[in-house]
């Protein structure tokens, strides 16, 4: 097969497309080694969707500009698409290999979709790329992929021989069936090798789920791919935790990747084979998630800032796409709509995209403390698998119905998910949604809990939300309970989850962690800290109970991290146990913000201690100022528990320490008094 747009060398990017999608011929510079290619997107429709304004045209023209940009990075044989940019640990080979598998995804699902129309002959080159690819894998040239290994010995090749596979799957009649014998062959050994090597110990294992399930699709299984299967489905079992999540591996690893993987892959696999048990057991938990996470989006399309690989951008709607095509949702088809193409849009609207077209590695635009030692130029472009909805045809509901609000459009709600240990929080004034954290921290089980790695911004945290990101780990730690001895502020590593709940209007989270130190010694014999998240509209109620404190200890526990702009309003008050107030700076920002402020609270402390604060992250200009939500807070004596009494209607919240309970009602005799 004959590629109709010839590519070019990496080094020297092509110098023309046939595609209407570039703005203008590329153009090298001294900053850039491609000209301007800004993606070109039809106008709005706002009568379809009044709300994002984008159709199903926009996503495909999106795709095609997306691929356009990408394509002019490819080697002379189209087996590596080697972007510009900073490596990965994986080398710039795999890097290359990333390229090329990432990007045929989005090709994939935009074909596919358009039932085998291809436009700008987008398979062509993916067929040409396969064939070169796989003649002499593992050699030193300029076409050949890496072999692919255990996941120890720079494995990210297993982790795309995934996304060639889908690729293959979607396009069979227009690629895989149409090519050589001998590339299929060379082909089915290459992705053999994700069946014959060992995965990371987490979602990796449905990579070679998805190798196998593709192999079995074209008459090509066997006991091999059997086997990969059925060890794939059963450690999914082990990692299941109820209400539509799972566990990124053994431990308590909670965060997008339950859409763009845990749930993608094995669902995806049911609805192409047509199997009705797989789509029956992984279809009801993917509409269970579903159920919780669609309110992770916020008014403005952001998902929730949370957990790893966040450079995915808009792949966090994927399992929205995914249970729209599949029929597996709880949401109307404008919702999910919405919330998809409200994604889409907020990334293209802020830069990701960048001036040359890519995709870059950040969130809006680039930022490093946003990456991991794996993230490489072409990693972004697992946000292809936002184009799964593609694959519903033009006329089906998600296209055709008229868009519908977002679920953090709608009234303030509040959901605790006590399976994962999430508590979420979003108001309707601003369209903010924030995520409190006490149940996951991305430790595996034989990593313990060591101070020596000190926190993870993007999962230690007590609170994230969808217009704040985590500071970053050299910066004053935002929403952040330390306890510093000797001048050395503790982590917040294996967070144990307490419970959480919810009523009408508002919720509540716990956990509890052991404060671990980076220097000196790494824990305290008996120190350990409690902590309780309750929410009501735009407030937070937060309260830890220290334990074990040794004398000299000194608490500090901080708010939102946001910048000077004023956009948004970030506080931070002490309302009982706490004895100072100031603000610290945060140099390198968010990935929001360049520089960043942080809210801070402190007070000395020995033994057991009690401390109470309320916050908030508003941009509601017309927000009451923090000083007013309480009429009163009293502690137990032997600090067993707290009430509070709301200002608004006179509500009481009471907390019990050991064991955990929270409860919320109507107030009783009086306020309580505060101290």
């Amino acid at each position: 097969m004959t590629s109709p747009l010839p590519s070019q060398p990496a080094s020297q990017p092509a110098s023309q497309s046939s595609s209407p999608l570039a703005a203008q011929p590329a153009s090298p510079d001294e900053t850039s080694a491609a000209g301007p290619r800004p993606l070109r997107l039809p106008s709005a429709d706002r009568l379809l969707s009044p709300h994002t304004g984008l159709t199903r045209a926009h996503w495909e023209a999106a795709a095609d500009g997306l691929l356009d940009a990408a394509w002019q990075w490819a080697t002379p044989g189209s087996a590596l698409l080697d972007l510009p940019g900073r490596p990965s640990a994986s080398g710039v080979r795999s890097d290359g290999l990333e390229g090329y598998a990432r990007t045929f995804l989005a090709a994939a699902f935009r074909v596919a979709g358009a039932g085998g129309k291809d436009p700008y002959g987008w398979l062509d080159r993916y067929a040409d790329g396969l064939a070169a690819g796989t003649r002499t894998p593992g050699r030193d040239d300029t076409e050949s992929w890496p072999v692919i290994q255990d996941h120890t010995v720079f494995g990210q090749p297993m982790v795309e021989s995934a996304s060639v596979a889908i690729g293959l799957r979607l396009t069979r009649p227009w690629l895989w069936d149409r090519l050589d014998a001998g590339v299929r062959d060379r082909t089915e050994e290459w992705l053999r090798g994700a069946l014959r090597h060992t995965p990371a110990p987490n979602n990796w294992y449905l990579f070679p789920y998805t190798v196998a399930a593709f192999l079995e699709s074209v008459g090509r299984g066997d006991a091999e791919t059997a086997r990969a299967k059925e060890r794939a489905l059963e450690l999914l079992e082990g990692w299941y935790r109820g209400q539509g999540w799972y566990s990124d591996g053994d431990g308590r690893a909670f965060d997008h990747y339950n859409g763009w993987a845990l749930h993608l892959y094995p669902v995806l696999d049911a609805h192409l084979s047509g199997d009705a048990g797989l789509s029956a057991r992984y279809g009801a938990r993917l509409r269970e998630h579903l159920e919780g996470f669609s309110l992770l989006f916020g008014g403005d399309g952001a998902p929730v800032h949370f957990g790893r690989s966040l450079t995915y951008r808009f792949a966090a709607g994927s399992a929205v796409a995914l249970g729209a095509v599949t029929g597996h949702t709880p949401l109307p088809p404008g919702t999910s709509r919405r919330l998809i193409s409200g994604a889409l849009g907020y990334f293209l609207d802020r830069g990701a995209t960048g001036t040359d077209g890519l995709l870059s590695l950040g969130w809006h635009g680039p930022h490093d403390a946003t990456l991991q030692s794996y993230s490489g130029p072409a990693s972004p472009y697992w946000a292809s698998k936002a184009f799964f909805s593609l694959l519903a045809p033009a006329d089906h509901p998600l296209w055709t119905a008229t868009e519908e609000p977002a679920p953090s459009e709608g009234p303030d709600r509040v959901l605790a998910l006590p399976a994962p240990g999430l508590l979420v929080q979003s108001t309707r004034a601003d369209g903010i949604v924030r995520l409190h954290n006490h149940g996951s921290d991305h430790l595996r089980p034989h990593e313990g809990e060591s101070g020596s790695e000190g926190d993870d911004p993007l999962y230690h945290r007590h609170a994230y939300s969808t217009v704040t990101g985590p500071t970053a780990r050299e910066n004053a730690a935002d929403n952040h309970l330390a306890v510093t001895l000797a001048g050395v502020r503790s982590s917040r590593r294996a967070i144990r989850p307490l419970g959480a709940g919810h009523g009408d209007g508002w919720g509540w989270a716990a956990s509890w962690h052991r404060p671990v130190f980076a220097s000196g010694a790494p824990m305290v014999p008996g120190l350990q800290v409690e902590s309780v998240t309750v929410v009501r509209g735009r407030h937070e109620l937060r309260v830890h109970r220290v334990l074990g404190a040794p004398a000299g200890a000194r608490v500090e526990h901080t708010g939102w991290a946001t910048g000077t702009d004023g956009a948004l309003r970030s506080e931070l008050l002490g309302v009982y146990g706490w004895q100072t107030r100031d603000a610290v700076r945060a140099p390198q920002g968010t990935a929001f913000t360049r520089w960043a402020v942080v809210p801070r609270l402190g007070a000395d402390t020995a033994g057991t201690s009690v401390l109470v604060s309320l916050a908030t992250l508003t941009a509601d200009p017309d927000a009451a100022p923090l000083t007013a939500v309480l009429t009163g807070v009293r502690v137990d004596e032997d600090g067993a528990g707290v009430e509070a009494v709301w200002a608004d209607d006179g509500s009481t919240t009471r907390i019990a320490f050991g064991p955990m309970d929270v409860r919320h009602g109507p107030g009783g005799q009086g306020a309580p008094e505060t101290r």
